[in-house]
């Protein structure tokens, strides 16, 4: 997918510049790459335009540049963004200029095809493991999406990124082996009631640190007990102060490295 977009060339970074641009209803921008770091100013409204239309950083962008001191065109990807939590407003864009005889390597988002999966229809459940694909390729051949057909998949079958087939000039830097997406059986009721029971150890060990504090209060309530029964008890005290120390972060390791 292809996008134009005229831009202006802008004077001074840093914040107070670019609350200034945002106050002129602009939105502060730069592009570099190629061995330039340019400032620009877009309209918002022209920004957005990409972005609903592709969301992703495989949109090549023809920017026309008003008032640039060197080339005034440049192709570019939008690589990243900013945008105001509360407001919703886009707050500064950063673009990266490309050259159409040199690959590039970005990540192309991948999209499910050919309808609902077999597998699903007889209860199971569908697992993408990759959302994005990293690629290589020249500018002219960067795809929008990489489409995977996953409607003949039955329960315990998956496709791998080796299973996919490619267009002439791009490459798949990912591993191959990776599973991209896959169909995994329904967890029986039997499976969910052994998890739930292989946690109830762990409640029961969780009880030892309480033990080990009512056991710190006898021995410290028996005054006259014999010195052996006092090192033990020591010892069990120890225990639950080290779990406390961990337990608040052990805010006394600061003062031993002073």
């Amino acid at each position: 997918m292809k996008f134009d977009l005229i831009v202006e060339s802008r004077e001074g970074g840093g914040k107070g510049p670019a609350r200034q641009l945002r106050r002129a209803g602009r939105v502060p921008a730069v592009l570099y790459g190629q061995g330039e770091c340019l400032l620009l100013s877009v309209k918002p409204e022209e920004l957005v335009k990409i972005l609903r239309a592709q969301a992703g950083s495989t949109a090549l962008i023809s920017i026309t540049i008003n008032g640039a001191k060197s080339k005034a065109k440049r192709t570019a990807l939008l690589r990243d963004y900013q945008v105001d939590p509360i407001a919703g407003n886009v707050l500064h864009a950063d673009f990266f200029e490309v050259a159409m005889d040199k690959p590039i390597r970005v990540k192309v988002p991948v999209h499910l095809t050919g309808g609902q999966p077999l597998g699903l229809k007889e209860g199971g459940l569908l697992h993408q493991a990759l959302r994005e694909l990293h690629v290589e390729c020249l500018p002219s051949v960067l795809p929008d999406f990489i489409a995977v057909d996953a409607s003949q998949l039955q329960i315990n079958e998956g496709i791998h990124l080796k299973d996919i087939q490619k267009t002439d000039g791009l490459r798949f830097l990912d591993d191959p082996d990776h599973m991209v997406v896959s169909v995994a059986a329904p967890m029986t009721d039997a499976k969910l009631e052994s998890l739930l029971t292989t946690g109830a150890p762990g409640a029961e060990g969780a009880k030892e640190p309480e033990v080990a504090v009512k056991g710190k209060g006898v021995a410290e309530g028996a005054a006259g007990a014999e010195a052996g029964k006092a090192g033990d008890a020591k010892a069990g005290a120890a225990a639950p102060k080290a779990g406390a120390a961990a337990a608040k972060g052990d805010k006394k390791e600061p003062e031993k490295k002073k």
